[in-house]
């Protein structure tokens, strides 16, 4: 086969991975709930401690296997821990989709997360693949296939759970298997023997560890920040967005509906039409810098939003911000050395499950306080303003680190310590719904 048909072949395989790794995800959203509901008896406010325990545990799985599996793939090759991975969220769902009891259902549930956590290698393997001047774009498209899969995992989960409430988990099998089967003959090794790690290791092959390893790259461990600080912020909008529409706009359901599709498609053809075009005009830097701007006025744009029509302005700045994400990550691969890229892209997938532990809590406690008879101020959208400062601080910490070496003489991991250390939170856990990087 010619390299680039195989190359092409290859990248089509990854694209759809990651969809079916977010059909996994939001497949089961709209049914996972009602599930636990019919497992408890009827219970509804039991079922709804159960599910934000299921979502926690999701994410958690996510921020201990990233690294792992990012590991394995250095040493053993993309392709065998994709195939596994894909293999067993199959047999996983099988599992969920049978289960008669709760305990059954969670460990289930803790599984999807640990198979799902291929995304990091998804990326490892587009690093391998694609020459360095294409890899944003790559990335744009991995990152298009993430929103495709979870804006269809959602309403094809409340479709399908109209007919029965287990139906979603057998066809997300079915894909899964699928997907398996196609893998096993057509993806290709993108990471030949003579490149692979000696041996797995162990010490980076978990998330302290994976950011330990960031640390031996400078630029890499600034950028890695403002990846965390753009998947923080991006938790405002799962954590409080249809309460905060309802509150203050009077949306119901389908009014929500509608506008997370609009989002979905903005985000969408961001990531996959101008990543790739204004890649090559503006440049990785300035790429990230714009995206990070045009985020920060759509959260204020919907913090601040007194009309409705005002908060739907804000939806496509906030699409635009998505031009920050693939040049970041685009920058970083070029950094590290080709063995080590998995583990690069499990510490990444890391901060981002991280993100999700605590982003949620910390957002809707902020925002159930300021709409409260206590609130210090009434400003019901104070997550949203939260999120801008929080990426007001990831675009100086991103102009800092992306400047040319000989711009800044002697920048060191270290040097970063003082521009992340002011960034803290004590989040209160409370019980919420696992979110992912658009609402």
């Amino acid at each position: 086969m010619d390299p680039s048909t195989s190359h092409r072949a290859a990248l089509g395989f990854i694209f759809v991975t990651v969809m079916i790794d977010m059909l996994a995800f939001g497949i089961v959203i709209p049914v996972l709930p009602h599930l636990i509901v019919q497992l408890m008896g009827g219970s509804i406010a039991k079922a709804a401690v159960w599910a934000g325990a299921f979502g926690a545990m999701f994410m958690l799985m996510q921020f201990i296997f990233s690294p792992v599996q990012g590991a394995l793939s250095d040493r053993f090759g993309r392709r065998t821990v994709i195939l596994i991975s894909s293999f067993g969220l199959g047999i996983d769902f099988v599992l969920m989709a049978l289960a008669p009891a709760l305990w059954l259902l969670f460990v289930g549930r803790a599984v999807s997360g640990i198979c799902a956590a291929s995304f990091s290698t998804a990326n490892a393997y587009i690093a391998d693949i694609i020459p360095s001047e294409k890899r944003a774009a790559a990335f744009g498209t991995l990152g298009a296939a993430f929103g495709v899969g979870f804006i269809v995992g959602p309403a094809l989960g409340g479709l399908l759970g109209h007919l029965d409430i287990r139906l979603p988990f057998w066809v997300a099998a079915g894909l899964s298997l699928i997907n398996f089967g196609y893998g096993f003959f057509v993806l290709p090794e993108s990471l030949p023997k003579t490149r692979r790690s000696p041996r797995v290791d162990w010490r980076h092959a978990n998330p302290l560890g994976s950011l330990l390893l960031l640390r031996r790259y400078p630029q890499v461990f600034g950028l890695a920040w403002t990846f965390f600080l753009i998947n923080l912020a991006q938790f405002s909008l799962n954590a409080t967005y249809v309460l905060y529409t309802d509150y203050r706009y009077g949306w119901g359901p389908q009014a929500v509906g509608y506008t997370l599709a609009l989002v979905g498609l903005c985000s969408g053809l961001v990531q996959a039409v101008l990543v790739r075009r204004l890649m090559p005009r503006l440049g990785e830097r300035r790429l990230i810098l714009a995206g990070l701007g045009m985020s920060i006025v759509g959260y204020l744009l919907f913090g601040l939003a007194p009309l409705a029509w005002l908060f739907l302005l804000g939806i496509p700045f906030m699409a635009l911000g998505g031009l920050a994400g693939p040049p970041a990550q685009s920058m970083m691969s070029h950094q590290v050395d080709p063995h080590e890229q998995g583990r690069l892209q499990g510490a990444l997938t890391s901060l981002a499950s991280l993100a999700g532990i605590f982003g949620p809590a910390l957002f809707a406690n902020l925002f159930a306080l300021f709409i409260s008879d206590h609130t210090p101020a009434p400003l019901p959208g104070i997550a949203f303003m939260l999120a801008a400062l929080l990426l007001l601080v990831a675009v100086f910490i991103a102009a800092r680190v992306t400047v040319a070496p000989s711009a800044t003489p002697g920048l060191a991991a270290a040097d970063i310590g003082p521009i992340i250390a002011p960034v803290t939170f004590s989040p209160e856990p409370v019980p919420s719904p696992p979110p992912e990087h658009s609402p």
